[in-house]
């Protein structure tokens, strides 16, 4: 509702301005004010106008006070300080249309493409990982159609390179240092299968042995490491002894991933493989289109010579000086291996359906409520459209920061603006742990270690935290809490609850944080019920469902007999403001929302269920606002429906944020 009001306000300032100065205004600038005396909109429109009319803020502001005031649905405004407009809206009229549920409609047309988790299929996820499927999936959900929501078409995928190096490290240790065939592998496999072990796990210790025993022997690294490369080069030909065994590892490993992330509602649509990227030629075609447009040439000079190179971008003010670009992006190498870049300004080109190819598709992993296609190289089964994005949004770390740079320049080069317009990288810094979790772990810390603000975790060197193993712990710490609150409940409901509040504590704290703020994540701060958590908020939705047990009374009902009353008065005040500012926060999920996309930032969806929370969790710790034992039964209908706002939108907003709320806590 707030941005309705907002849309509006905007639009009659650009209109009075217009009519009244001769002057256009694109996209205004609107405040929360500080303080909620100042109202719920601040516009600094004078200051800019003053610069144009050459007339002091102050007495543009007047002149515009008293035709914005006249407004539907404005109390007042108020000129402050140089030429600020502080606009109060009518209390009254606005809760009666928050409580009906009118909020400004978020979506749009096209199709927009998020591609999250992207986990090398050779080990299990471990707790960095986390932070980029919750990232990815908590946007998807915010851009998807739903109920409050038209949304935008949108298409979840999750590359898998089944034929890189870490693969090719999992293999090396499978065939060289445990002696194992194709048979072997296939025996292997359903061993573990029958023995309950996990195959991710297992390749977890494979991978930290191997990475260790490439430098092990110093007169054997040599020897090694091409071992290491000639396996490389062998999963990437395919149709070998080798390529089967990576494609059985990798597929394995993959299919425990999907499951490890179903655990936390995380769900694709897609799993675009490398493999096929490789064998369907899509560098082949997109070279062509490279060399065609001019984007990528072949240096002749200099230390890029024999290169097939991409210039970088560079700001207009900057000089394009004679001879060889030496600070040129390398997008083929002189010995004829492609870049990682290379490749993927082929994938992306099939994003945008630039390509002119496309992946063969098969059936791969059911959900509940739709299937998860993977590449292939002749599938012909019919299938959704995946590629053709008309926005895309690439969930990679930090460190990826300037090869995606380069992709999307190189569409821009190409000729394609559109599209690099379009093209969102949606980084993030890297999760460590806490000494004081990473000692309840079971890692031997130095005293150096213990004064860090984080221990960085590393598959590599095997130190880390298994996401299963985190989801696990989270759950069970969540499990002793709801045991000892509720032993009433039965077995199943305490064992519902306590995967809601775990997996809500794990998703929330990877949330909450901006993207580009590296995250020390923390068992105990995850957990807690006090605080900038999972839990608080989630205690304030189960808060105000229980005061509809209690009063006997219907959600739904509550909101629906706002019409009917007379609110001025019980707006004002103290009493009336500690409600009002419930129904104003509850009323500004839309606009948090579209903020949020546009940004490409979920933490603000966190940040904004929190601060709901903790206004609903004022209003109800206040005495005077008991209730279910208040007497004056209208002013009780309204406290009603102020609980009952604020659950619904906290559900809202929990639930774009891949959480639940618990029957109790």
């Amino acid at each position: 509702m707030y941005r309705i009001w907002q849309q509006a306000v905007v639009a009659r300032v650009q209109a009075i301005v217009a009519e009244r100065y001769g002057v256009a205004l694109g996209n205004l600038v609107v405040e929360l004010p500080p303080k909620l005396e100042f109202g719920e909109m601040a516009l600094p429109v004078a200051f800019e106008l003053a610069k144009r009319l050459k007339k002091a803020p102050r007495a543009i502001a007047m002149e515009l006070q008293a035709e914005l005031a006249a407004m539907d649905g404005v109390a007042s405004v108020e000129v402050a300080g140089a030429g600020y407009l502080n606009v109060k809206l009518d209390r009254a009229a606005t809760v009666r249309r928050i409580a009906a549920d009118e909020h400004a409609a978020v979506g749009g047309p096209g199709f927009r493409l998020v591609e999250h988790t992207s986990i090398n299929p050779n080990k299990a996820a471990h707790v960095g990982h986390l932070r980029n499927a919750i990232l990815g999936d908590t946007f998807q959900r915010m851009l998807r159609p739903d109920e409050f929501k038209p949304g935008y078409e949108t298409g979840v995928q999750n590359y898998i390179d089944n034929t890189g190096v870490q693969v090719a490290d999992i293999v090396v240790a499978i065939m060289h240092l445990h002696n194992m065939g194709l048979e072997d592998v296939r025996e292997w496999m359903t061993e573990l299968l029958e023995t309950n072990q996990r195959l991710d796990y297992v390749c977890w210790g494979m991978y930290a042995h191997v990475s260790q025993w490439y430098e092990a022997e110093p007169g054997e690294v040599a020897a090694r490491k091409k071992l290491r490369l000639d396996t490389l080069h062998a999963i990437e030909a395919g149709d070998n002894e080798v390529a089967e065994i990576a494609e059985l590892i990798s597929t394995g490993v993959l299919r425990r991933h999907l499951d490890t992330m179903e655990r936390l509602g995380i769900e694709y649509d897609f799993l675009p493989r490398e493999s096929e990227i490789l064998h369907l030629k899509f560098w082949e075609t997109a070279r062509q289109l490279l060399v065609e447009t001019g984007a990528m040439y072949l240096e002749t000079e200099g230390k890029n010579k024999g290169c097939w190179v991409m210039r970088r971008a560079i700001s207009s003010a900057a000089e394009v000086t004679a001879g060889p670009d030496e600070d040129a992006k390398i997008i083929v190498r002189s010995n004829g291996t492609v870049t990682y870049v290379g490749k993927d300004i082929a994938y992306h080109l099939w994003k945008f359906g630039l390509l002119g190819k496309d992946f063969g598709y098969a059936q791969f992993h059911p959900y509940a409520e739709h299937m998860c296609w993977i590449s292939t190289t002749q599938g012909e089964e019919p299938h959704p459209t995946f590629g053709k994005a008309t926005a895309i949004y690439n969930v990679i770390d930090s460190r990826q920061d300037d090869p995606q740079t380069q992709v999307r320049e190189a569409l821009r080069a190409m000729g394609y603006g559109d599209a690099a317009d379009n093209y969102v990288h949606l980084n993030y810094a890297f999760v460590g742990l806490t000494a004081r979790t990473a000692a309840e772990l079971g890692y031997v810390l130095s005293e150096e270690d213990k004064g860090r603000a984080y221990i960085e975790v590393s598959g590599r060197k095997g130190f880390g935290v298994k996401a299963d193993d985190l989801i696990d712990r989270m759950i069970a710490a969540a499990r002793s809490e709801v045991d000892a609150r509720h032993p009433e409940l039965d077995e199943a409901t305490r064992a519902e609850i306590a995967e809601a509040i775990g997996v809500g504590a794990l998703r929330f704290f990877m949330l909450r944080f901006t993207r580009n703020t590296i995250i020390a994540f923390d068992f105990q701060d995850a957990l807690s019920f006090d605080g900038e958590t999972g839990p608080y908020v989630q205690y304030a939705a189960v808060r105000a469902a229980n005061i509809f047990r209690k009063a006997g009374a219907e959600e739904s009902a509550s909101l629906a007999a706002v019409a009917e009353l007379d609110l001025a008065a019980m707006l004002e005040g103290d009493e009336g403001t500690s409600i009002w500012e419930v129904w104003r926060t509850a009323s500004r999920l839309s606009l948090v929302l579209e903020q949020g996309i546009a940004a490409a930032e979920p933490a603000g969806m966190a940040k904004y269920a929190f601060q709901l929370a903790q206004q609903f969790s004022n209003f109800y710790q206040q005495k005077r606002n008991n209730v279910v034992n208040e007497t004056d039964e209208t002013r009780k209908a309204l406290l009603l429906a102020t609980a009952a706002v604020a659950r619904r939108e906290l559900v809202r907003a929990l639930g774009w944020m891949g959480m639940t709320v618990p029957v109790a806590m």
